[in-house]
């Protein structure tokens, strides 16, 4: 039997069929090279012809253990690209702001980035109250990411945190509705 590999359609049939006949999964663009018709019609039976007299490669189907752990693989990197999206919308979020966490914070998805960003999201605004947020070694530079406005007697953030930057913060935790790895 041969089966024409045409996105993922072809996954179910030839993981069924495939247990009881001798099933051929090919390339569409192998199966047009050779000449003859090729349209929706006539497909089958040109496919069926071209395999019976072996014209056609046999794509690679691996078995099962190893398409699991290649589902596994591609999911893990679909889900960290994911988390390094929201981690560069969030600092370009903070930056927008004037406030510059990751000149501290080598990670600002680690807890004391959360930790601030929740902070901020809810509406703090006291650079004190934000450094001391800070854990561990972050603690040390904290105040280089809320520095003191040299025209204040105190720290000030740089610049104004508006809604429109809560709610862009706000729309990447998973806790409130969004799908962001925030938690």
């Amino acid at each position: 039997m041969v089966i024409e590999a045409t996105s993922d359609y072809w996954k179910p049939f030839v993981h069924l069929l495939s247990e009881g006949l001798n099933v051929i999964l090919v390339n569409a663009r192998d199966a047009r090279n050779l000449p003859g018709r090729k349209t929706d019609v006539s497909d089958a039976a040109w496919l069926a012809q071209l395999g019976a007299h072996g014209l056609l490669r046999a794509s690679f189907v691996p078995d099962e253990p190893v398409r699991e752990l290649r589902d596994l693989t591609r999911a893990r990197t679909h889900a960290t690209r994911e988390r390094a999206k929201v981690a560069q919308r969030l600092e370009k979020l903070l930056e927008d702001t004037g406030i510059k966490l990751s000149s501290v914070a080598s990670d600002i998805m680690g807890v004391s980035g959360r930790a601030m960003l929740e902070a901020l999201i809810a509406g703090a605004r006291d650079p004190e109250q934000l450094a001391d947020l800070a854990k561990g070694r972050m603690r040390r530079g904290a105040d280089r990411a809320f520095p003191r406005a040299p025209c204040l007697p105190g720290p000030a953030l740089p610049g104004p945190v508006r809604p429109t930057h809560r709610h862009a913060g706000e729309a990447d935790r998973p806790d409130r509705g969004g799908d962001g790895p925030l938690s």
